[in-house]
Formats: structure tokens, C-alpha cells, sequence
């Protein structure tokens, strides 16, 4: 994707001293468009289930260290289908990679990537993007983006940036068979409401976009069960161990967009109550959170798994890789969700 530079990057997240984003957004063509590329031929074989892996992968930061993780973990083969949150275009922190693009060449994956954000913080940024990617072992027929209600405006937070929240559709050909993908990554800084606000709208989108079709949804949906603009209330779960248990058992007492999805069709998994993020807290605790999921309609899962990318599970790296000489605490802060899905 073309990216913007800097002094425009400038002058147009000031625009937003005073300019709603929607605006701003609306001035730059990128935050409408998929990246999207086919680099394979598929499959000869047409399997009886897909493997789908749902991964919010941190801005692809420890992108070679993520790269053997796909490659050598036991517990995420098969993978036909990728659904990832948080990979960087262009931005310093991730070696102003295309992450995206640079895991479907070395995978040998098609992908369609959306831009969520475009980072303000860093002048060394060669194009500040970050946003959320499909990627499959099957053709992208075709790809877009939705484009989500706005909870929270990321300009007037510390990490300043132009943009908002969205997820990332795919039509993808299996076989002849259409198979509708969407990756989605709602707010953190809202409510329970908040969010379900915004799955509402990708539920619409999905309707209109991807109709009569086996549809596999997933991502961070940050269903944390409070709002994360409210660090007393953060403060007050973390330590009550009643509280805490609701961030695993009682999420959908919580979080309405669950049962949302439910009524429309859709199988929730995990079903188990199983951590997907661990929320840093101020003492050096974290509290561990439910965050990451798959949503099926046409579609059965015949088994799933949670599956850590903390460091001391890393059990299986090889001796000399660089996921062996990994020395942070976790690939990511999410651990990863894996299905075995298969098409009604």
C-alpha cells in the first residue's frame, strides 16, 4: 500500500485538533482500500476441514521469532486460514517491514491487509501503518474493508493516530466452494455497548458482503468485560478474585456482542473459558483476559485449542532458531486460537 509522507502524515493528523477523524479519514484513500495479493496456486487437494488461526501478533514486532512459532508449533497445524490483528506497515518498531506481506511470501499464503492506523508518534516511521490481514492457502477472489463506529478517538491518546477501528473481509475460492473470512479487531477504550456496537456493523456488512456463504469470523475482540478507559475499574477487577474469574467464566454476561452473534447464527469459540491476553498491571501482576475468538456460521468446529506464546512454552523451538534465543517474556501479549473447521 502507497504510503503517505511524513510532513502530509503532519499536516493531516493536526487537521485533527479540531476535525472529527471521519473527516481526516475521509481525505486519505488508503483507509478504503485491501492490500491484497495472490501469490499461490491452491492447493491440489481439497481438504475436509480448514484449519483456521486466530493470532493478534503485536505489530509483528518478533516477526522472525512468529514466523518459526507458525512454522514449528505442533498445536496450530494444520493452518489454511490466518485471521491476525495488529501488523505493521512501515513502522519503526517492527524494522519498517511490510509484516503482512513478508509472512504470506515466506508461508506462501495469499493475504488482503486493511489499515486501521497511521502511527503520528515517530518521525522514523517510513509509513506509520498498522492495521489487520486475511491470509489463506486458497485463492482472495475478492477483499475490502469495514470500516467500524467510532468508540474512542485515538488522536487525543498517547499514542496519537489517524484512524479507527475495522476488520478486514475476504472471498476466498475453496475449491469452487465460496468461503467468506473476516478478520476484526474492535475497541479496547469503550463498554461492553461500545462494542457491540461495532460488531453489529460488521454483522450488517458481512450480510451484504459476503452473502450465502460458510463464514469464518475471528479476532481480538477485546471483550474484557469493563471499559478500558476506566483504570479504576481495572484496578477494582484485578483485585477482587471474584471479578477476576469473570474475565474468563462470565465474559457474555458482560459483553452483549457475544450473545449478539449467538442469535445470529453463529458458534462462539473457544466455548471454554481459556486466557488469550495477560493484561499488565501496575504491581507487576496481570490479569488474564478472554479476548481473542472464532465465529463460525455454515461452518463446525470439530475441536479448538488455546495455544501460549509465553516464553516458557516455547517448548518446542529449535536448537540455534531464533525462537530458542527469544529472550522477552512473550511473542505476543495474546496468545493464539486455533479450529478445525468444517464447511456444512
Amino acid at each position: 500500500m502507497q504510503g503517505i509522507p511524513l510532513n502530509e502524515r503532519k499536516r493531516l493528523g493536526a487537521l485533527l485538533d479540531d476535525r472529527p477523524q471521519a473527516e481526516v479519514m475521509a481525505m486519505i484513500p488508503q483507509f478504503s482500500q485491501a492490500e491484497t495479493d495472490n501469490f499461490v496456486a491452491p492447493p491440489a487437494q481439497i481438504p475436509e476441514a480448514l484449519g483456521v488461526l486466530m493470532f493478534n501478533m503485536e505489530r509483528g514486532v518478533n516477526l522472525p521469532e512468529i514466523q518459526e512459532f507458525l512454522r514449528d508449533c505442533p498445536d496450530i497445524q494444520p493452518f489454511d486460514v490466518i485471521l491476525a490483528n495488529e501488523l505493521d506497515d512501515g513502522c519503526a518498531r517492527s524494522g519498517n517491514k511490510n509484516t503482512a506481506r513478508e509472512l504470506a511470501q515466506a508461508f506462501g499464503l495469499n493475504y488482503a491487509w486493511g489499515l486501521e492506523f497511521i502511527e503520528l508518534v515517530n518521525d522514523e516511521n517510513a509509513k506509520g501503518f498498522h492495521g489487520n490481514a486475511v491470509f489463506s492457502r486458497w485463492p482472495i477472489r475478492r477483499a475490502g474493508v469495514i470500516r467500524l463506529p467510532e468508540q474512542y478517538n485515538w488522536y487525543f491518546d498517547r499514542q496519537k493516530r489517524i484512524g479507527g477501528r475495522l476488520a478486514v473481509f475476504a472471498e476466498l475460492d475453496v475449491g469452487g466452494q465460496p468461503v467468506g473470512a473476516v478478520s476484526i479487531h474492535l475497541e479496547n477504550r469503550t463498554h461492553g455497548e461500545g462494542r457491540k456496537v461495532q460488531m453489529a456493523a460488521i454483522l450488517e456488512a458481512v450480510r451484504k458482503e459476503l452473502p450465502d456463504m460458510p463464514l469464518i469470523l475471528g479476532g481480538d475482540l477485546n471483550t474484557n468485560t469493563f471499559d478500558g478507559r476506566a483504570k479504576e475499574d481495572i484496578g477494582a477487577i484485578a483485585a477482587d478474585p471474584a471479578l477476576r474469574r469473570r474475565c474468563l467464566e462470565d465474559v457474555g454476561s458482560f459483553e452483549p456482542l457475544l450473545p449478539l452473534c449467538a442469535a445470529d447464527g453463529y458458534e462462539i469459540v473457544p466455548k471454554e473459558p481459556r486466557l488469550t491476553r495477560r493484561k499488565p498491571l501496575p504491581n507487576g501482576d496481570s490479569l488474564p483476559l478472554r479476548l481473542d475468538w472464532i465465529l463460525l456460521k455454515g461452518v463446525t468446529a470439530s475441536e479448538s485449542r488455546m495455544i501460549s506464546t509465553a516464553k516458557e512454552d516455547l517448548t518446542y523451538a529449535k536448537p540455534g532458531s531464533a525462537l530458542e534465543r527469544f529472550q522477552g517474556a512473550e511473542l505476543s501479549d495474546h496468545n493464539a486460537v486455533w479450529a478445525m473447521c468444517h464447511l456444512r
